[in-house]
């Protein structure tokens, strides 16, 4: 919006001199009105018409002419364009496009969310559109701020809602302009207001206390079953439900409390001890009995009095050394006591040898009023060849009612010396500094000869042989050596050599030791194919002949190990009377068994036929 008249600008012609003195332009607006004029002379663009308004049109495109009136080229003219463009001023309002707004939200909803947004229109831009809210009437319980992108209004809630309280709220609301232009005052006022209505709905909501925070206190003295206090917690919905109370044990893990579920009435469980703990902070649940999910939660803070249990003692574990050449009359000793109670007056301590020690005649005892006490020698002359330790009793006192204790202080005799410094105590040697080096070096020396002689041991133990000569019950002949080879069938003939398995008709020598070879191996020589069956041989002569066999089958046997190897043999003993009763031997005595017929059982009998029969009369192994 401007007034009328208003310079917009100026324009201007090529100097007249060019075609000479005398010359004189003349401007004119041959596109632009009504509402832009221009003076012929000066060529100044002024407004036409007054109240011209940028929210209607912000831009307008002029056209000026400018003639040359004089001169030898008289009548010669020329044009330009001119683009106008209105600046904005703050002369709208803000104006609200409804007057009933109206919005629901639930009592659950969270303080400082947002419950709704309105926005008031303006038709100016940048600056001049900026526009502060505010409630004009309210109870503290909803808030309103500028969003400065959108210059939206934004309700938050500042407190919590509660349907049963209160179901609605009316607010009023205005809108201003934040930048008002003081030459527009008078088209004022520049604000807009609105009412904005606010709707709760109900929603079931936990139990409440009506104490988030019980404070409570109890003797630690008290008897079990005591009652401490109480808590009460209501349903704040309408259907109010009863309610029944509980502890979360998490906060009382050792059960020292219990809540009577309807009445809320916090009692002891157990005995309490202030000096193990002297606040128990309680988490209570209250829990709807229609509705289970819904609870509330509430704290019982209980503080435990202090009662006087606790007799004072030693503050510490006092090591007190005399010198063998201490005074008498001298100070060997400061002592100071603790109580685990805590009266409200504060601690004073009483200090006197025990009865049993009061009347020695080696030390004794001063209180000094200050909760701490002196020991002091009676004599001098002390040795502790004569008697290295003595041993005090004190009795400390305090507390109301009135507890003692008796205390045990162990006073050691030492040589000191010039200085003061014990050297050694008792008939324990007493250093500063440790142990020296050296004893140290011969300790560890001392621990690796061990370990070396342990190693030793353990090593020959492992290393420990058989003996070379074979006891008399572990007869090599008795061991059993199986072998799972089934041989080629009947008709493998090399598979064993049934001669072997023949009973060797020995007598054994007792007299022959087997643990000692003989001096001189003798060997009998037969002509070739002379040579006679194990039985008739000697006994001697059965075994090495037999063995110098099985040698010279070794030496031959290329898979046999180049190295040095055991080979055992085995018979199956020196026979009987009646000889042996094998099927295989039978065949060189008479025999009623006749075994004509696997003959005719075909060639898979061949061999046992072969074996078995008498065809010619004559046995097989005959």
């Amino acid at each position: 919006m401007s007034p009328l008249g208003t310079m917009v600008v100026q324009v201007a012609a090529p100097d007249a001199g060019t075609y000479g003195n005398s010359a004189r332009v003349v401007y004119s607006i041959i596109h632009g009105q009504p509402y832009f004029s221009v003076e012929p002379k000066t060529g100044i663009i002024r407004t036409a018409l007054p109240n011209m308004d940028r929210e209607t049109r912000d831009q307008y495109v002029l056209v000026i002419q400018a003639k040359d009136m004089v001169g030898q080229m008289g009548g010669l003219s020329g044009t330009t364009s001119v683009t106008v463009t209105l600046t904005d001023v703050n002369d709208n309002p803000p104006r609200f496009t409804h007057k009933s707004y109206q919005y629901t939200v639930l009592e659950s909803l969270p303080v400082q969310s947002v419950v709704a947004r309105i926005k008031a229109a303006d038709a100016d831009i940048g600056s001049n559109a900026e526009m502060d809210y505010r409630i004009m009437d309210g109870d503290g319980i909803f808030n309103i701020t500028t969003h400065e992108e959108t210059q939206d209004g934004v309700i938050i809630l500042l407190k919590p809602l509660d349907f049963e309280t209160k179901s609605s709220f009316s607010l009023r609301i205005e809108a201003t302009n934040r930048n008002i232009d003081s030459n527009f005052l008078s088209m004022g006022p520049f604000s807009d207001t609105t009412s904005v209505k606010v709707t709760v709905e109900d929603v079931n909501e936990p139990p409440i206390f009506s104490s988030p925070l019980s404070k409570m206190v109890v003797s630690e003295d008290a008897n079990v079953g005591t009652s401490i206090g109480r808590v009460s917690a209501h349903d704040p919905d309408t259907s109010s439900s009863a309610i029944r109370y509980s502890i979360d044990r998490n906060t009382d893990l050792e059960r020292f409390f219990n809540v009577d579920a309807l009445s809320g009435v916090i009692s002891t469980a157990k005995p309490l001890d202030r000096e193990a703990n002297s606040v128990h902070n309680l988490t209570i649940f209250a829990i709807e009995s229609q509705d289970p999910t819904q609870i509330g939660k509430g704290i019982a803070l209980i503080t435990v009095l202090d009662i006087n249990d606790n007799a004072p003692v030693f503050a510490i574990d006092y090591e007190t050394l005399l010198c063998e050449n201490t005074m008498p009359g001298q100070v060997i000793q400061t002592i100071s006591a603790v109580d685990k109670d805590e009266p409200l007056s504060g601690h004073r301590f009483y200090f006197a040898l025990a009865a049993p020690v009061a009347g020695n005649l080696n030390f004794t005892l001063r209180d000094n009023k200050d909760n701490t006490a002196s020991i002091l020698t009676k004599r001098g002359g002390f040795r502790r060849r004569e008697q290295p330790v003595y041993r005090l009793g004190v009795l400390i006192t305090g507390g109301s009612p009135s507890l003692s204790s008796t205390n045990t202080l162990s006073v050691r005799v030492c040589d000191c010396d010039s200085d003061g410094v014990a050297s050694s105590c008792g008939a324990v040697a007493y250093t500063a500094t440790g142990l020296s080096t050296g004893a140290l070096l011969a300790i560890l020396g001392c621990i690796i000869t061990l370990l070396v002689m342990v190693l030793l041991i353990v090593s020959m133990r492992r290393r420990r042989k058989e003996p070379l000569i074979l006891e008399e019950e572990r007869d090599i002949r008795e061991n059993i050596v199986r072998y799972d080879d089934e041989g080629g069938g009947e008709e493998d003939t090399e598979a064993f050599d049934m001669v072997t398995l023949r009973n060797l008709n020995v007598i054994r020598d007792p007299s022959v030791r087997r643990d000692v070879t003989p001096d001189t191996p003798t060997f009998y020589h037969y002509p070739s194919g002379t040579r006679p069956s194990y039985k008739s041989l000697p006994d001697n002569v059965v075994f090495r002949e037999f063995i110098w066999e099985r040698l010279k089958d070794a030496d031959v046997d290329p898979s046999a190990p180049p190295y040095d190897s055991l080979q055992t043999y085995a018979f199956e003993g020196n026979g009987s009377v009646a000889e042996s009763l094998s099927s295989l031997e039978s065949l060189s005595t008479d025999s009623d068994q006749n075994y004509d017929y696997l003959s005719n059982w075909g060639p898979r009998f061949k061999k046992l036929a072969d074996l078995y029969g008498n065809c010619d009369g004559t046995s097989v192994f005959s």
